[in-house]
């Protein structure tokens, strides 16, 4: 009795699901049709400023002194560091 081409296991899934031919063959029917992305959960964080619009985001550089001293800083009062860096510049800035 010949193999079912279909059923042969091509791959498999990371929670051990076995991708066969017809499940890959299913898999691509549905994404062709394409997908209602209107209650698809949006991936990042919240804006902080409010609605839909991104936040602009800001990268520097630290001595790794003042690295370790704002993260414990940070821990200490429950905050990431990221908190804090705003909370920080906020007050700056205000001045």
């Amino acid at each position: 009795m010949p193999d079912n081409p279909s059923k042969r296991i091509l791959a498999t899934a990371r929670d051990g699901t076995p991708i066969t031919e017809e499940l890959a063959e299913e898999l691509a029917d549905e994404a062709e049709a394409g997908y209602d992305l209107s209650h698809a959960r949006r991936v990042g964080r919240k804006s902080l400023a409010g609605g839909d619009g991104a936040s602009p985001r800001v990268n520097f550089r630290l001595r790794p002194d003042l690295y370790e001293q704002a993260t414990q800083r940070a821990s200490s009062e429950g905050k990431t560091l990221s908190e804090l860096a705003r909370e920080a510049l906020e007050r700056y800035v205000a001045k």
